[in-house]
């Protein structure tokens, strides 16, 4: 089969996709030779994918179960986390390059069990430190499909950028400070990330950045998003967190009678400042909608902007310390060689070589704490609506990892935190969240509306997104796009 006769496929979700195979509509060997022929033709633009590997892929498919949900699909890991042996690893750093493991993570073989077939990894910013895709690892920016001077995001830049592209319908990723959703926002796709624990971090981690880290997906609709919640959730051996059981499913949730909600909206910060017009627009025509389904939409009144900026001087912290263990478990007692890290990075290093092992608890203890802000906060309403970014997909190179003060990067005036305030705080709190592309710009670049709800309360949340999905559609737009790169 051409690749003009099998382009069609390739606008489908992975559900629908799946369903084409089994119907022998199309052959998963074609599906695959197309997804690595288009990762070849639009890394060239936009760089986001850190490794093509057709012939593991080929390997890995004739090894799937065909009674699988999603047998045959082809789809692709992110260059950090996801261990499998079938890939090396290099973490977006010249220190980690080529770095191979002896047994799977759990959340690869998961997504193996679900029937997917990866054939290369993504890129990620070194050690996922950044909202932006930029290591110099990879030798150049990775760029966002809907204009490529534009950022696709980060850290899970690589995959959202593939997935918009229409180089596979679905990828893998991982958050801790907004990785899945940042991209989402940036390159107009659904990005969830579960309540913590939802999905297992084994083998290789207990907790990633005191808990706050957890796997995901990036994808184009809700419904791949909830058949492979499904297929991966669950807790792997000695995992050290909890999450409540779920009603029913992920899938189950997506088709649920409605229920009235009491929604907050916040279409500022959370110490009052303004945002991009074009952001808050985006929040006031998500309130309407929600309004018109029946839901009672109230605008943010909590005081919580001083415990946020605590938060996220704790989150700093933490990420800081995570690097400098990175770093060492590669080095040992060396000095680090200036030249094999990203500036941003090696700042990241010294600052976590600074703090002091109390340095480190109290952090985690700000981080549980303002866990139990937010836990008392939804006791108030169901909720949460805001943005997911406070501005428009950030200019290549605004957030370049050169700036080797990380604290400024992450929380100076103009810094990280600035551009995304809504993301890390239920990383944070560990509550679920999800970025749904609702809204594009006049210059038609995506930006995402954020949803959040209190712990355990993910198929709520999916609930709520089905109803925008069903009421504000996006497929056509995510259509358009790959149409256009691949016509």
């Amino acid at each position: 089969m051409k690749h003009s006769e099998i382009a069609e496929f390739f606008e489908l979700d992975a559900v629908a996709l799946a369903e084409k195979i089994r119907q022998n509509e199309v052959r998963p060997e074609a599906l695959l030779q197309e997804a690595a022929r288009r990762a070849q033709k639009h890394n060239a633009a936009f760089n986001a994918l850190s490794d093509i590997d057709e012939a593991t892929g080929e390997k890995l498919l004739a090894k799937t179960d065909t009674a699988a949900a999603l047998y045959g699909v082809p789809t692709l890991i992110k260059d950090l986390g996801a261990e499998a042996v079938d890939f090396h690893t290099n973490s977006g750093s010249q220190l980690f390059a080529r770095s191979t493991v002896s047994q799977n993570s759990s959340i690869y073989d998961r997504m193996r069990q679900a029937g997917l077939v990866p054939f290369g990894r993504t890129t990620s910013p070194e050690f996922g430190v950044g909202p932006v895709t930029e290591a110099g690892f990879y030798g150049a920016p990775t760029r966002n499909p809907w204009n490529s001077n534009h950022t696709c995001g980060g850290s899970s830049g690589g995959s959202g950028a593939a997935v918009a592209a229409g180089i596979v319908p679905v990828a893998h990723g991982s958050d801790g400070g907004g990785s899945v959703r940042i991209p989402a926002s940036c390159c107009g796709l659904v990005g969830f990330k579960p309540t913590r624990a939802r999905l297992p971090d084994g083998p290789f981690h207990g907790e990633g950045w005191a808990g706050m880290a957890i796997d995901g997906f990036l994808s184009r609709s809700l419904r791949d998003t909830a058949v492979l919640l499904d297929s991966c959730a669950g807790p792997d051996l000695g995992a050290p967190y909890y999450a409540p059981p779920l009603k029913d499913s992920h899938v189950a949730a997506l088709e649920a009678k409605p229920e009235r909600l009491k929604i907050l909206y916040l279409d500022r910060d959370f110490a009052g400042n303004p945002i991009h017009e074009e952001c808050a627009r985006a929040v006031a025509q998500a309130a309407d909608a929600l309004k018109n389904l029946g839901h009672d939409v109230y605008p943010w009144e909590f005081e919580i902007g001083a415990e946020v900026q605590k938060m996220m001087r704790a989150w700093t912290k933490i990420v800081a310390a995570g690097v400098h263990l990175a770093v060492r478990s590669k080095i040992g007692a060396s000095e680090p060689d200036s030249g094999a890290m990203d500036g941003v990075t090696l700042g990241a290093f010294e600052y976590g070589r600074s703090l002091l092992a109390a340095d480190y608890l109290e952090a985690v203890g700000v981080i549980h704490g303002f866990g139990r802000t937010m836990a008392d906060v939804f006791r108030h309403f169901d909720v949460l609506l805001s943005p997911t970014l406070a501005q428009p997909p950030a200019a290549v190179g605004r957030y370049k990892p050169t700036n080797q003060d990380f604290v400024d990067y992450r929380n100076g005036a103009d810094g990280v935190f600035a551009y995304s305030p809504y993301t890390a705080i239920f990383n944070a709190s560990g509550q679920p969240a999800i970025s749904l592309p609702t809204y594009w710009t006049a210059d038609d670049l995506p930006i995402g509306i954020h949803l959040a709800a209190e712990f355990g309360a993910d198929e709520l949340l999916l609930n709520l997104s089905s109803q925008m999905e069903q009421n504000v559609p996006w497929a056509q737009k995510q259509q358009q796009l790959i149409r256009r790169l691949n016509s």
